[in-house]
C-alpha cells in the first residue's frame, strides 16, 4: 500500500509544532519505504516517544506557507480485522495493571455522565465480545456521519445528545460507553484504506477507531464503519482525541489544504502525488 499525507499551512509568525504522523512503532516493521516526515522548507526536527508509545515529532516553522508530507509504502496482509465472538470479558479485579486507565473518564468521554444511559442500554447484553458489538451497533445506529458538523470540543454525551458527529465522535461514544460497563477501550487515530469497498468511494482522510481489552487482548471496533476492513493502519493511541492530535501548534495558524493518501501502491506511482516525499 502507498500512505501519506501533505498538510500546508499558512503562517503569520514562527509557530512551534509537534506532528505525529508516522506509522506506530507496533507496525513499522510492515513498513517496505519508510514515512519519513519531511517539511517544506526544511526545519531542524527532534523526535520522541509520548507517555502512549505514540512517535512524535517536534519542530519550529517558520512564518509563511509551510508543508508537512510523509510518504511511505506498507506491507499489508489483505485481512480483514480479527473477530472473536467468544471473547469474554474480565472482571475489573482481574484486569492488568496497564489497562486501569482505559477504564476511567477522560477529556472526551465523559463516563460520569453516562454512566446510568450506558446501564440501561447495556446491562442486559451479554457481557464480552457480544456486549461491545451491541454498543457499536447502537453507535452505528443512533448517530449520524456528517463532515460538515465536525467540531473539535464535541463529547461523547454531547454526541448522544446530537445524534450526528465525525469518526471521532463515534469513537468517543463507544469508548465512553465501553468504560462505563467496565471494558478497558482506548482511542486510535490511522489510516484506513478503501480498498475492498465498493464504489464511488469517498476522499481518502485519516480515521478514528477504538481497541476494547477481551480475553486477554486488546481488539479493533470500528462503530464508525461497524465492519471488519482491510488497510487499517495505526498511528497513535490513547485515552481520547486529546492524547493523539495529528498535529499541534502552539500558536496562530490557518489549514490551507489536507490530502490523505492509502491505496494499491502499483496502481499509484509517486508522480501520483506532487508534493509528496516518495
Amino acid at each position: 500500500m502507498r500512505i501519506g499525507c501533505r498538510l500546508r499551512y499558512q503562517l503569520t509568525q514562527a509557530t512551534p509544532f509537534i506532528a505525529m504522523l508516522n506509522v506506530h512503532y507496533s507496525r513499522f516493521g510492515d513498513l517496505e519505504r519508510a514515512d519519513y516526515l519531511v517539511t517544506k522548507p526544511s526545519v531542524p526536527l527532534e523526535s520522541y516517544r509520548d507517555g502512549y508509545g505514540n512517535w512524535c515529532t517536534r519542530l519550529v516553522a517558520p512564518a509563511g506557507a509551510f508543508t508537512l508530507s510523509t510518504d511511505g509504502i506498507f506491507r499489508d496482509t489483505g485481512r480483514p480485522d480479527p473477530v472473536a465472538p467468544d471473547a469474554g470479558q474480565h472482571a475489573v479485579q482481574d484486569l492488568p495493571f496497564d489497562t486501569l486507565p482505559y477504564l476511567l473518564g477522560s477529556r472526551y468521554c465523559d463516563t460520569d455522565l453516562m454512566s446510568d444511559e450506558a446501564w440501561h442500554l447495556f446491562e442486559n447484553t451479554p457481557p464480552g465480545w457480544a456486549r461491545v458489538q451491541a454498543i457499536c451497533d447502537f453507535v452505528h445506529a443512533t448517530v449520524s456521519f456528517d463532515y460538515m458538523q465536525a467540531s473539535a470540543t464535541r463529547t461523547a454525551s454531547e454526541t448522544l445528545a446530537g445524534r450526528n458527529g465525525v469518526c471521532r465522535d463515534f469513537a468517543h461514544l463507544a469508548i465512553t460507553f465501553c468504560r462505563c460497563m467496565n471494558i478497558p477501550a482506548r482511542y486510535c487515530t490511522g489510516y484506513l484504506s478503501e480498498l475492498g469497498q465498493p464504489a464511488p468511494h469517498p476522499t481518502d482522510d485519516f480515521a478514528a477507531w477504538m481497541e476494547v481489552f477481551l480475553d486477554g487482548r486488546w481488539w479493533v471496533f470500528d462503530p464508525r464503519n461497524n465492519r471488519p476492513r482491510i488497510g487499517r493502519i495505526l498511528i497513535g493511541r490513547g485515552r481520547d482525541a486529546a492524547d493523539v492530535p495529528l498535529t499541534q501548534t502552539f500558536g496562530p495558524s490557518t489549514l490551507t489544504r489536507f490530502d490523505v493518501w492509502t491505496c494499491d501502491a502499483e496502481d499509484h506511482p509517486a508522480k501520483a502525488f506532487p508534493g509528496s516525499s516518495g
